[in-house]
């Protein structure tokens, strides 16, 4: 699908005055969200009482795997129901066949058997909210449910089938609570209303096992009849995935807990915890679960094609047994689907991100790879490297497809039938802008490959989504999981001879000061984190200078992450007329006088955790400030999760020319001949200058090539942080090229920028954002006087209120060095402002 061909637009433009440089920026208000949201918002009902939503969505939700997940062992032994392809399915132990017992378009998961073994409660996800449904275990007629407005999860039968205990935020509170509904009649009630988030419940005769977390801890905790107060048995630090089981006799529990190395699966004395009885170690093994006579566990694991399998160990002890699925008996019939993806009809297979779903919107994914969940449009996508096959119900099928943000989106319908042999479909992908025609190279530099999720990924497993985003380079940086320091095997892994290009790098998270970005490394720098508020080594006299430093000295490249907060700053205000408590929480503490004092690279100015106008404002401001800092851009997805953005779908564009190599990149990448967006393309030349490069004042033309697979409200050229031309954008897929006009002043810069719109395939955020690196006036590094005075006087007020939380932070801590720093940064700025 293609725009119809817009007019070349040609505008001539004198320079206007520049005074306050943020005050252009209500121009793009409009073509914003109002609400002052980063990139990533939460599609499923808020839960108070949890940090961050994205984890909440990540750890606590479902996951839809095309294996068995989530085993629960029939009362009787002979039966073990599980989720797989988002329905819940019950499999014969003798046999090993499984029968659908759910279908329909929600998508179902987490089940649990009634103690007589007539009724299967589980939970059923719309892609909006959740709910507890229960439904008669022979035939899958539903009976009841429980649907209030907030989040519904983890169903469990008490001992005598009466009642269902499931985690529920419908509490005015809007907490994750225990909950407890009578089957027959369907009147619920609160059983706990602890601060924090409590799941997976687990009833026993005379007692409630079930996971708790808050306060910045995970614990397995148990009340009992004689005792009220839950009792901790175990607890640790973003135990993210695990789950307890309360054993039949009501004397055990079996969680699975992480380590440094991995995971464990473990047995606790619910009477006297003491030291926990290791039965397996290493992997990731998922929701434990007993068989009713007390002697087996069950569980699901991930094996290398992310694909899930069924396992059980003795409760005593011993090898792990594989309990394969032998058949699987859909309860209506089914054929193989073909999906080729092309760039023209005939044409070659290439590389794609799918999504599928059948006539009633239920989505059909693979054997393998694993799927994920697209949180912005609600979508399980899923990669293939041209020729992919499923499995799928036999009418009507859907499959959407599109490679990379310069696609947009294909799809097509075909009616599956019962026919031997596959059926095929042909997705045909048109491209909007040639990125290696032009000589550019995409990259992406904020995401992390293990973060806690229920997969456990190697490198190796990048190179299709690479391949189906059209992304050249990727460099996934390690990062903690509080106490724990993931991947660090993987520290010297890398692959060169791409594209794809992938190394890693580090994200170091002086958590209160500002998490940093290191790349082009070959040492880890060490400690990881530090300062207040994220107590793993300390609140020190540490700068983030030292980090920064560490990675100068090796030649590295290094910026900020996500820099800019939501919490509070209109866009509208300027930073040196807002008030303490605008200022407040929205800038990491050290970042200005990291930058005024030039140990900083670049800022990542793209990303889903931040947002792209609040960011480019700061940004603006050191430059303006004389200060040649690059923009850079990375997702900040937790690549193993299911409920994930795709890497590259915030990415960089740097000019490479004709060579395609690490060094090309990165010498260009440094240089700024960049630019960074989540989904429009731009192509910006100024007196025949491009970005990085240096134009020289007075009269010049100015070409700017924009393309966008979706649409994009307002183009813009700024001189100095002020809009010098702005004009409409594209109502649709295509490009369009604008040309005029400008008088330059003597120093500063010149950049163009895109941005608002509504946001969809192949995109994954709020509203498109594009900006490129500044084209410099006379020399980099350049400014004009007007522009320099209120730049400082800008930085000066929010370096004032960083200092104000520094001090607050440390809460009188003895810290020289960092003061210094502050005090350093200052006097600059005042003699930038006094110039």
């Amino acid at each position: 699908m293609r725009a119809r061909p817009v007019p070349t637009s040609r505008i001539s433009r004198r320079r206007a005055p520049v005074c306050v440089v943020l005050g252009a920026i209500v121009l793009v208000l409009a073509s914003a969200p109002a609400d002052g949201a980063g990139q990533w918002t939460n599609r499923y009902p808020k839960v108070a009482g949890y940090g961050h939503h994205v984890y909440l969505e990540g750890y606590e939700l479902p996951t839809l795997t095309a294996g068995p997940i989530d085993p629960a062992p029939s009362p009787d032994g002979e039966r073990v129901a599980f989720a797989s392809h988002g329905w819940i399915w019950v499999m014969d132990l003798s046999s090993g066949v499984a029968r659908r017992l759910t279908r329909g378009g929600g998508i179902d998961a987490r089940p649990a058997w009634s103690p007589d073994g007539q009724l299967v409660a589980f939970v059923r996800d719309d892609t909006e909210d959740t709910e507890i449904v229960w439904v008669a275990a022979g035939s899958g007629a539903e009976l009841g449910r429980v649907d209030s407005p907030g989040l519904e999860l983890d169903p469990a039968f008490s001992a005598d089938g009466t009642k269902i205990f499931y985690s529920s935020a419908e509490s005015e509170a809007g907490a994750l609570d225990l909950w407890a509904v009578d089957v027959d009649t369907g009147v619920r009630r609160p059983v706990t209303d602890a601060p924090g988030i409590e799941l997976k419940p687990q009833p026993g005769e005379r007692a409630l096992v079930y996971l708790w977390k808050g306060g910045g801890r995970d614990r397995v905790v148990v009340r009992s009849d004689d005792s009220p107060e839950p009792r901790t048995l175990i607890e640790g630090s973003i135990a993210s995935m695990a789950r307890p089981a309360l054993s039949p006799d009501g004397s055990t529990v079996a969680v699975n807990w992480p380590t440094q190395e991995g995971w464990d699966l473990r047995l606790l004395n619910v009477a006297d915890p003491g030291p926990s009885i290791l039965l397996a170690s290493g992997g990731l093994p998922l929701t434990p679960a007993w068989d009713p006579g007390g002697e087996w566990i069950y569980f699901a694991e991930a094996d290398d094609r992310e694909r899930f399998n069924l396992k059980r160990v003795r409760a005593a002890g011993g090898p792990i047994e594989a309990v394969d699925v032998t058949a699987w008996e859909w309860g209506a019939a089914t054929a193989s689907l073909r999906i080729r993806t092309v760039t023209e009809e005939g044409g070659a297979p290439v590389a794609a991100r799918l999504a599928v779903v059948d006539g009633a919107g239920h989505p059909l994914v693979p054997d393998g790879p694993a799927s994920r969940f697209d949180g912005q449009s609600g979508r399980v996508f899923f990669y293939s490297p041209g020729v992919i096959e499923l499995t799928v119900p036999v009418g009507e099928v859907t499959v959407s497809a599109v490679q990379g943000l310069a696609t947009p989106e294909s799809s097509a319908t075909v009616q599956v039938g019962a026919a031997s042999g596959a059926a095929e479909v042909e997705v045909v992908l048109s491209s909007v802008w040639d990125a290696r025609a032009g000589g550019w190279s995409s990259g992406e530099h904020h995401f992390h490959l293990n973060y806690g999720g229920p997969y456990d990924l190697s490198p190796d497993d990048l190179m299709p989504m690479m391949r189906g985003e059209a992304l050249d380079f990727a460099t996934p940086l390690l990062a903690n999981l509080h106490n724990r320091f993931e991947d660090q095997d993987l520290w010297t892994w890398r692959h060169s001879g791409g594209p794809p290009f992938i190394r890693f790098g580090q994200e170091v998270r002086s958590h209160f000061l500002g998490h940093l970005g290191l790349i082009e490394i070959d040492d880890l720098f060490w400690p990881w984190v530090w300062g207040p508020g994220y107590q793993v080594y300390g609140s020190d006299d540490r700068a983030n200078a030292e980090p920064l430093r560490h990675a100068r000295a090796q030649g590295g490249f290094q910026y900020y992450v996500h820099p800019v907060s939501t919490r509070g700053m209109p866009r509208a205000t300027p930073w040196a007329e807002a008030s303490i408590a605008d200022l407040y929480g929205v800038v990491p503490v050290e970042l200005i006088p990291d930058a005024v004092l030039g140990d900083l690279d670049a800022l990542e100015i793209v990303c889903l955790w931040s947002d792209e106008v609040l960011t480019s404002q700061i940004w603006h401001l050191l430059l303006n400030a004389g200060i040649p800092i690059v923009p850079s851009a990375g997702t900040d997805v937790m690549n193993n999760f299911y409920r994930t953005m795709a890497i590259g779908t915030s990415r960089v564009y740097a000019q490479t020319g004709t060579v395609e190599n690490w060094s090309t990149y990165v010498d260009a990448l440094r240089s700024g001949r960049t630019f960074v967006t989540n989904g429009p393309f731009l192509e910006f030349s100024v007196g025949g200058a491009g970005p990085g490069h240096i134009v020289s004042a007075g009269d010049v033309s100015w070409s700017l090539d924009v393309a966008t697979a979706t649409e994009v409200d307002r183009v813009e050229v700024l001189v100095n942080g002020e809009v010098a031309w702005s004009g409409g954008g594209l109502d649709g897929p295509g490009s369009r090229r604008f040309e005029g006009d400008l008088t330059l002043p003597d120093g500063g810069w010149i950049a163009a920028r895109a941005v608002g719109g509504p946001a969809r395939w192949p995109m994954m955020a709020n509203y498109p954002f594009a900006h490129t690196a500044p084209v410099w006036i006379g020399s980099v590094g350049s400014s004009d006087p007007a522009a320099r005075r209120a730049a400082a006087a800008e930085l000066l007020a929010i370096l004032g209120v960083a200092r104000l939380r520094l001090t607050a932070g440390y809460g009188g801590t003895d810290i020289p060095n960092l003061l210094d720093r502050f005090d350093d940064a200052r006097e600059r700025l005042e003699a930038l402002a006094a110039r």
